[in-house]
């Protein structure tokens, strides 16, 4: 056996110890959940999966692995989209679970606060807010299984970013265990402390690179009393630009959600999935699903939507509308946006982007790219949908029907550099919501200035000296830099 293989033993044993055998998976059945990522794209392996109860036992767990050098991937719900959770195929690393540190420590209504831990499920944390009547507004379509150490990791962004911003806008202190076992406490509930370095910040989008985040403050606000929805035909893009612009305009920038959706997700949708429906009588090329709402009970809220929405109607920047009357006409829409991902699952293979430009950008970037695309495979299926509100385009495409999936992702190399040279022509993050994990390392790498690569590996070697943090997520190997 390797020394290094010898380390991996020994810390296993030695973590065994600390947290008891009822806290430690290692039978092939019972690990085997924690191997494989949420795409299945990556299926590492790992002689334990160590699931802490307490922030001192995470803390006891990395003092180990750091004192042996030994690697440790943290993971929360296993819901992400880039491989960032899944330890590698050689079977050395730990996978450190956070399930069991699930409370909610604290709820201050007052304060509009409240801390948990980062096991947590993100639809157990709204829920304490909601039995406070106050609202979290981190929304995302995996919330029943994602858990909110997870989303603070990679900093989701999700459907209310356009509003309430992505996850780090939402933190107002973390506590979180350093890789030589090191607690950082800074759980605080203040809205404003000027006491030094934003240290928070460090570990909010770090994947577990730095540091593994034991829990939250986070920011509550008031519930929403009045919500109106809509479903609005446009002739393009360009045109849900500019009804985001009026929108924002005329109702005190009290747009919650803008989620733009091209025929071809509708037409998978409707495809596949049971129980969704046109809500018009007419294809059209492209919708927004918006949301307005108001923490008061605003009945001029829908009269304000409605005269928005009639001049552009007049204006032919809208070509149709369907307004929300009830909570089952609301989830029926929601769904048709929810469901675009289960759609396009159905079609076959798909070669995937998570992007941003400026919201103003969005429709130059969309032609520029969709005719790259078709370029390279001419009859590719684009579905190019997501958070225009904040300049966030999930720009998937889906294998030509009839095509082998195999060899159609085969073309992903030049089909993502095609796309994210656009993305860095127009101003954009190749990463808009999804973070980099293992599967946009490399793009990390070629697209990320030099000087900001050489402050994360700055910041990288001062908090995790030994590499043990991770290994091998986000930050590219050094001889790409």
């Amino acid at each position: 056996m390797s020394s290094h293989g010898m380390s991996t033993t020994t810390a296993v044993g030695r973590i065994r110890q600390a947290l008891g055998p009822e806290s430690c998976l290692e039978a092939p059945d019972a690990t085997a959940p924690f191997l494989e990522d949420h795409r299945r794209l990556y299926r590492g392996a790992t002689p334990l999966v160590a699931c802490p109860a307490s922030t001192a036992q995470v803390a006891e767990v990395l003092r180990i692995c750091n004192e042996l050098g030994v690697g440790v991937v943290p993971q929360g719900g296993n819901t992400g989209y880039c491989g960032g959770a899944t330890p590698d195929e050689a079977g050395s690393e730990i996978v450190l679970a956070l399930r069991r540190m699930n409370r909610i420590r604290s709820v201050d209504a007052a304060n509009f606060s409240l801390v948990a831990e980062a096991g947590c499920l993100l639809a157990d944390v709204q829920s304490a807010a909601e039995a406070v009547e106050r609202f979290f507004p981190l929304a995302l379509g995996s919330q029943g299984s994602c858990q909110i150490g997870g989303n603070l990791s990679t900093n989701a962004g999700g459907l209310s970013a356009v509003r309430y911003g992505v996850a780090r806008d939402l933190v107002l202190g973390l506590e979180v265990v350093l890789a030589d076992g090191r607690v950082l406490d800074g759980l605080t509930a203040l809205r404003k402390d000027n006491t030094g370095y934003d240290l928070k910040q460090l570990f909010i989008g770090a994947e577990g690179t730095l540091g593994v985040i034991t829990a939250a403050s986070l920011k509550l606000f008031p519930r929403p009393q009045t919500i109106e929805t809509a479903f609005v035909a446009l002739p393009d893009l360009a045109a849900a630009v500019e009804l985001l612009g009026r929108l924002r305009a005329s109702t005190g920038d009290a747009v919650s959600t803008f989620e733009y959706l091209p025929r071809i997700a509708l037409d998978f949708v409707l495809r596949h999935v049971p129980g969704t429906a046109d809500p018009m009588d007419r294809s059209h090329s492209c919708y927004v699903l918006c949301e307005l709402s108001s923490s008061r009970d605003d009945p001029t809220l829908r009269q304000v939507l409605e005269a928005t929405l009639g001049d552009a109607l007049e204006q032919g920047l809208a070509i149709d509308a369907v307004l929300a009357e009830s909570l089952v006409q609301r989830d029926a829409l929601w769904k048709l946006r929810e469901s675009i991902p289960e759609g396009q699952r159905h079609e076959g293979a798909s070669i995937k982007h998570d992007v941003s430009v400026p919201v103003a950008a969005l429709p130059g970037f969309l032609d520029q790219a969709s005719a790259a695309v078709a370029r390279l495979v001419p009859n590719g299926r684009l579905v190019a949908y997501g958070h225009v509100g904040d300049g966030n385009l999930h720009f998937n495409l889906s294998q030509p029907p009839g095509a082998d999936g195999r060899d159609f992702l085969a073309r992903a190399p030049e089909i993502h550099s095609a796309v994210y040279e656009l993305v860095e022509r127009y101003g954009g993050s190749i990463s808009a919501e999804h973070g980099i994990g293992r599967l946009k390392r490399d793009e990390l790498g070629r697209f990320e200035s030099v000087v900001a690569l050489q402050l994360m590996r700055s910041i990288k070697h001062a908090l995790d000296p030994n590499g043990i943090m991770n290994p091998g997520k986000v930050l590219p190997p050094s001889e790409k830099v």
